[in-house]
């Protein structure tokens, strides 16, 4: 079997099934960065003040060296490092913009692939103040940075808008014929092609509206019995609505025959006994 063709932009689990995930884009990436690098920045400050207030630097320039050394590993390796792996790969500037980072497989990321991004990221985002991150990011369409080229990790969108209810209902003037009508040999790529095209329908111009409803009536008429005297866009709902709310009747009568059967397909053999 053929491996699943997808683009830079898909992701592939390890039983080979392919995600519809959309990967963060640059700027968010940027701007999700930026943001926890100045909460980073800002902890790395603070402890400097709190070792300077509790007068642990006292001229000593080793120990100053390495209290430093310490307030940086510990500000932008291990608080990012343990925030990610606690959050499972949300940060305060990722969460900012509605991003998660995971495997490329599409999986939750662990403590080795946190630890990977932040210590990579010491020195593409903290010490080229984010310069080699943006260059890695700007030549990736996934955006991704040497973190997580390494990590085997990308950044998932997560914040995506609800899709829109355009469900429609029969029309009153159809209401009669809706109850006899047979809609059921309608092909399945047309009946999405009808789908798309009323949810579209208000916002076309109205010479294009008519024309595309005029031809999708036409296409579905042979499909339709009996026939009706109606405009091509109200006997196009009609029918729409007629076949998703006959889907969902037959849907939920699977369902309840599932439910009465359960008992059944669940109940150990005659005489067997229950462990």
């Amino acid at each position: 079997m053929a491996a699943p063709e997808l683009d830079d932009l898909g992701i592939v689990t390890g039983e080979a099934v392919a995600l519809e995930v959309r990967s963060t884009s640059f700027p968010l990436r940027a701007l999700g960065a930026l943001i926890d690098f100045l909460c980073e920045l800002g902890l790395f400050l603070a402890l400097m003040f709190g070792v300077i207030a509790l007068g642990l630097v006292s001229g000593d320039q080793a120990l100053s060296r390495a209290l430093l050394i310490v307030d940086l590993v510990l500000s932008f390796i291990i608080a990012p490092t343990v925030l990610e792996t606690a959050t499972r790969g949300r940060s305060v500037g990722k969460f900012a913009v509605g991003a998660r980072i995971v495997r490329d497989d599409g999986g939750a990321i662990a403590m080795r692939h946190a630890f990977i991004r932040a210590l990579s990221g010491l020195v593409e985002i903290v010490m080229t103040l984010g310069g080699m991150a943006a260059v890695v990011g700007i030549l990736n369409r996934r955006s991704k940075r040497v973190g997580d080229l390494l990590a085997g990790t990308v950044s998932q969108h997560e914040r995506v808008p609800r899709p829109v209810s355009n469900a429609v209902g029969v029309p009153e003037s159809l209401t009669e014929w809706a109850a006899i009508a047979d809609v059921a040999r309608l092909p399945d790529p047309l009946a999405r092609r009808i789908a798309a095209f009323l949810a579209q329908a208000p916002r076309m111009v109205p010479a294009s509206r008519a024309r595309l409803a005029e031809a999708l009536a036409a296409e579905a008429a042979p499909y339709v019995a009996p026939a009706v005297e109606t405009t091509p866009e109200l006997l196009l709902a009609a029918v729409a609505a007629i076949r998703r709310d006959r889907e969902f009747t037959a849907l939920m009568l699977e369902r309840e025959r599932f439910e009465q059967l359960s008992a059944t397909l669940s109940a150990t053999p005659h005489g067997f006994p229950d462990r």
